[in-house]
């Protein structure tokens, strides 16, 4: 595990099935890839050209909980999908930039229009036009299934699978860290009682 920036607090954490002390920066912006770490990297098509896309409900719940504890959420992709539009609807988030190749311009806007510095944000991605955003940003996080350069280049790897919780686990990781995660569970226990 590569350990770069200033942190301000150590997390336990389970890194590829070990204990480890982890420094996750205090992360006021998530900016998330969409294929390969919000779905499992299929692009599916119908015989009319419909694109099809599989999201993981844990995923979209644990976006729901960041934004309800007060993190930005972003999706930049380098494709265009009505399914992308309609999912980030879905869950919230506001922040969309469809068919962008330059991942860090899209980075750059949305740190000065939060009047946020890069390193209170992070970037999840899983390929190469994902290289620049992992290295510029606070904390750069990437999932099993990335490259060997993105794993390299990444600050962090998930234990769970893209498509399948790894947003989850990395909004776990920083919620727990800044204490957002504990509210969040007495706000869940205190939901529906009389």
């Amino acid at each position: 595990m590569k350990r770069t920036g200033r942190w301000d607090c150590l997390t336990k954490v389970i890194y590829w099935g070990y204990n480890t002390i982890m420094k996750i920066p205090d992360i006021k912006l998530l900016a998330l890839d969409v294929d390969g770490i919000l779905t499992d990297g299929k692009i599916i098509l119908d015989n009319d050209g419909r694109e099809l896309k599989a999201f993981c409900a844990h995923d979209g719940m644990g976006i729901k909980a960041a934004l309800k504890a007060g993190l930005h959420v972003a999706i930049i992709t380098s494709r265009s999908s009505h399914v992308v539009v309609l999912r980030a609807s879905e869950l919230g988030i506001k922040e969309i930039y469809l068919g962008v190749d330059q991942k860090m311009t899209a980075i750059y806007e949305l740190a000065e229009k939060y009047n946020i510095s890069l390193e209170h944000i992070c970037y999840m991605g899983d390929d190469l036009i994902d290289l620049c955003a992992l290295k510029n940003v606070g904390w750069g996080v990437t999932v099993p299934q990335a490259c060997d350069e993105v794993q390299k280049a990444a600050q962090y790897v998930t234990s769970r699978s893209c498509g399948q919780g790894a947003v989850r686990e990395v909004i776990e990781l920083i919620l727990k860290q800044n204490g957002s995660w504990e509210r969040l569970i007495d706000h869940y226990l205190k939901n529906g009682r009389k």
